[in-house]
């Protein structure tokens, strides 16, 4: 690894301490950097945990950015296996609460006025204090009313930013070194984890998310969202309505079965109308992030995270829905294969193979006694080891979807999630064949073939012109060439090397004999220094070679 590339040296020092300490040191070693002997050995006391747990607490002990990295891939079922995932759920994103004075200065800058004019009370405690923000009480002066502020932490966009550098950097050399790790497309995943922190870090766009659920649930009065005072929120301020209320997780290790179990059905139910209807919901609807009122309502919290789902993936969805309870695997299998990304025929047979044992494993299920979070998470594990990908939207559907099922059967055991979207999917797919519906596919094709006609004959016409003047280009991507360049660089380096180092050792011999002072040792010491040096390189370069193990 090309660690000169790499402006931030001190921080990529503190990560590589951190990973010695957890037992990662052998990553670091394939990659070309002497952990051990530049930072010192790994802990033992950390030897006695499992490997997934110690990855948990290396990225907590790393910061924000790497947190944020193990809570997105927690969201990504067909890229991980599931203990890594628990693990990773268990990540604490607690940290200790920034100086009031700091919050203050921030609120004021952001909103433009004193702290006084706009809030007749401002707590100093926050409610809650995390790692990119923290939360305070206050009483708006002009509405009187109560409200939640969130306020980023002061400096941690810059830090976050400098971490998101040294992490696609290690993604990418990791990426190209470790083959053992290439399934995990490491690159592709520190892109989708910069995109989504740096959204996150702008609270404007969670207040949108906000908006767009309070507006899809305005006929739903059980569910909710708090509503965002817009006139009151800047990038790094988000000022809501405060909702009283208790966690879904205090609720579900105290309230009585038949509370519980309408909890379980109003949640279940919420989550099914945002994926397969609204095609907007939230990424990770844990216990933690739903509140639940003194009358009993659902208040869905934290909306930095969300997916979102096109109509045709919707509809694919409910097909494929409709193809798991029929046992339907040429459906299934026909569906899964337009929603993944790689492979080629004869993977695909394979799978086809692998599908039809694992749908022959629910046959003759009940209805009633259907896991559909077990059978997507099982999915998503063939769809992993066949190196078949889902997008990162559908991945984060089905991590929701499992988490919604998880918690409603923690409430109700005796809950389905296919039962309960039995309903929902005959009503949606009965919706594709209302005439209205119809009409409107109707009108979206007519819509695409008359600007295919505009466009298609001017492209056709530019193609012959260019063939006719011999300037078409036919262009070629060479792939999976990495380990061939590495190669030929290493060789070359080294050939270099070596002809330098030749190079130095005879002009030394020619000055030894031309006694051109200034001596050292009775000898001439431009000639004794080229020795020297030309001992360093030789020396570096068969411990190099050693070390390689190509030899």
């Amino acid at each position: 690894m090309e660690f000169r590339a790499i402006t931030h040296l001190g921080r990529f020092k503190d990560i590589a301490v951190i990973l010695i300490r957890y037992g990662f040191d052998d990553v670091l070693d394939r990659l070309g950097f002497p952990a051990q002997r530049l930072l010192g050995p790994r802990d033992p006391a950390k030897a006695a945990m499992t490997t997934w747990e110690r990855v948990r607490h290396a990225l907590e002990d790393l910061g924000p950015t790497f947190i944020k990295f193990g809570q997105m891939m927690s969201l990504r079922p067909d890229l991980i296996p599931y203990p890594l995932i628990q693990e990773l759920r268990k990540l604490r994103d607690e940290v200790a609460s920034v100086p009031f004075s700091q919050v203050k200065t921030v609120v004021e800058q952001g909103l433009g006025r004193p702290l006084k004019e706009v809030f007749v009370q401002f707590e100093e405690e926050p409610l809650a204090s995390a790692s990119m923000a923290q939360v305070h009480r206050a009483v708006l002066r002009q509405e009187r009313m109560p409200v939640a502020v969130k306020v980023q932490r002061p400096g941690i966009r810059q830090v976050i930013k400098k971490d998101l550098y040294i992490l696609e950097a290690i993604a990418h050399e990791v990426h190209e070194r470790v083959e053992d790790y290439r399934v995990y497309e490491l690159p592709k995943l520190a892109k989708e984890l910069r995109r989504s922190m740096l959204r996150e870090l702008d609270f404007t766009l969670e207040a949108r998310n906000i908006r767009i659920f309070r507006s899809n649930f305005r006929q739903h009065p059980d569910v909710f969202a708090p509503a965002v005072m817009e006139e009151h929120c800047t990038r790094q301020i988000l000022t809501m309505e405060l909702v009283q209320g208790r966690r879904l997780a205090e609720v579900m290790l105290q309230d009585g079965r038949d509370l519980r179990r309408q909890l379980a059905r109003r949640g279940l139910k919420a989550m099914i109308k945002q994926i397969l209807e609204d095609g907007f919901f939230h990424a990770d609807p844990h216990p933690g992030n739903i509140l639940v009122t003194d009358d009993g309502r659902l208040c869905f919290l934290d909306w930095g995270m969300v997916g979102r789902l096109t109509r045709p993936a919707r509809h694919d969805l409910i097909d494929l829905i409709h193809a798991i309870v029929a046992k339907d695997s040429e459906r299934v299998l026909e569906i899964l294969l337009a929603f993944v990304r790689g492979g080629h025929d004869e993977v695909h047979d394979l799978l086809h193979r692998e599908l039809l044992d694992l749908l022959d494993a629910y046959h003759g299920v009940p209805l009633g006694r259907f896991d559909l979070g077990a059978l997507l998470m099982d999915m998503s594990n063939l769809l992993r080891d066949y190196r078949l990908y889902l997008p990162s939207d559908l991945a984060m559907m089905v991590r929701s979807l499992i988490t919604a099922e998880g918690t409603a059967r923690e409430l109700a055991p005796d809950l389905n999630v296919i039962a309960e979207a039995e309903g929902k999917v005959k009503h949606l797919a009965a919706q594709r064949w209302h005439p209205s519906e119809l009409l409107r596919g109707v009108r979206r094709s007519l819509r695409h073939m008359a600007q295919m006609q505009r466009e298609v004959p001017p492209r056709f016409v530019q193609i012959l012109d260019k063939i006719g003047r011999g300037d078409l280009e036919v262009r070629f991507r060479h792939e999976n060439l990495g380990d061939m360049r590495r190669t030929l660089d290493n060789m070359s380096n080294r050939l270099t090397l070596a002809l330098i180092i030749a190079a130095m050792i005879i002009g030394s011999s020619m000055i030894i004999t031309t006694g051109v002072k200034p001596f050292l040792f009775g000898y001439p010491a431009l000639g004794i220094i080229g020795y020297l040096v030309s001992g360093v390189l030789g020396l570096y370069l068969v411990i190099t070679i050693l070390r390689s193990r190509r030899y």
